[in-house]
C-alpha cells in the first residue's frame, strides 16, 4: 500500500493538484525543501502551510514535471528518485535528479525530505 502511496504522491505532483497532495499527507506533516537558509534546507510544517508551499514550484516552474520515478519502501520508510524537468518564465530549462526519502504514518506522509543534485552553468 506504500508502495501506491508514493506513485499517487508524484502523480498529483505532476498534475500540479495540491489538493490531491495533502489527501496524501498528515495533518502536521513536515516537508523539508532542498534548499534554504537551513542545514534542513527551509522546512515547512502542516497541512496549512503546506497549501502554501507546494504550489511554489509551479509558480516557478509552470511546465514542471518529475520523470522517470523510481519508487520503494522499507517499513515506515520510503524513497523516490526522480529527473526533475522545468522551464522559468524567462525560458531557462532546469533539468535534475533528486530523490525524496520519506516517513509514512498510518498511510499517509507524515515526513517529505527532499534533495537534488546541483547543475553548474
Amino acid at each position: 500500500m506504500s508502495l501506491l502511496l508514493l506513485e499517487n504522491f508524484a502523480s498529483a505532483w505532476n498534475a500540479h493538484d495540491v489538493e490531491a497532495l495533502l489527501n496524501l499527507v498528515t495533518d502536521d506533516c513536515i516537508f523539508e525543501s532542498a534548499s534554504g537558509s537551513d542545514v534542513h534546507g527551509h522546512r515547512t510544517v502542516g497541512k496549512m502551510a503546506l497549501r502554501q508551499a507546494f504550489p511554489a514550484a509551479w509558480q516557478k516552474w509552470p511546465d514542471a514535471r518529475w520523470l522517470d520515478a523510481c519508487h520503494w519502501v522499507s517499513g515506515h520508510r520510503g524513497v523516490s528518485e526522480w529527473t526533475f524537468t522545468g522551464t522559468d518564465k524567462d525560458g531557462n530549462l532546469t533539468e535534475v535528479r533528486g530523490v525524496d526519502l520519506f516517513e509514512i504514518e498510518n498511510g499517509l506522509i507524515a515526513r517529505k525530505d527532499t534533495y537534488r543534485k546541483n547543475r553548474t552553468p
